[in-house]
């Protein structure tokens, strides 16, 4: 039984680890990481930082999807999120829930 439990635990974890590796490549592909990184400010803020500002915030997906394809200023300073016409509605929503999903 033990033994059961365990392969279930890493076969979850290896999942995870899985859909996090999938995200983080689709931020690659579209750019996302030329402004941003998971832990440090570079021109745009951290993702840590907008999971933790948006951390109660329900509505934040929708929301930050919206802003990953049309762009936007003054939430982090006056330095323009350019708009991203290249990722569709469902990929700025995955992108906004993985991003969300960073502690």
């Amino acid at each position: 039984m033990t033994r059961v439990i365990a392969t279930l635990a890493a076969t979850g974890a290896l999942l995870v680890s899985t859909a996090a590796s999938a995200q983080l490549e689709l931020a690659q592909k579209k750019n996302c990481l030329a402004c941003h990184t998971i832990d440090k400010k570079l021109v745009g803020p951290s993702y840590k930082d907008v999971a933790k500002k948006y951390e109660n915030d329900k509505d934040a997906p929708a929301r930050l999807a919206k802003k990953v394809r049309e762009g936007g200023v003054g939430v982090w300073g006056q330095i323009p999120m350019p708009a991203n016409p290249q990722v569709n509605e469902a990929e700025s929503l995955q992108l906004a829930k993985w991003v969300l999903s960073l502690k």
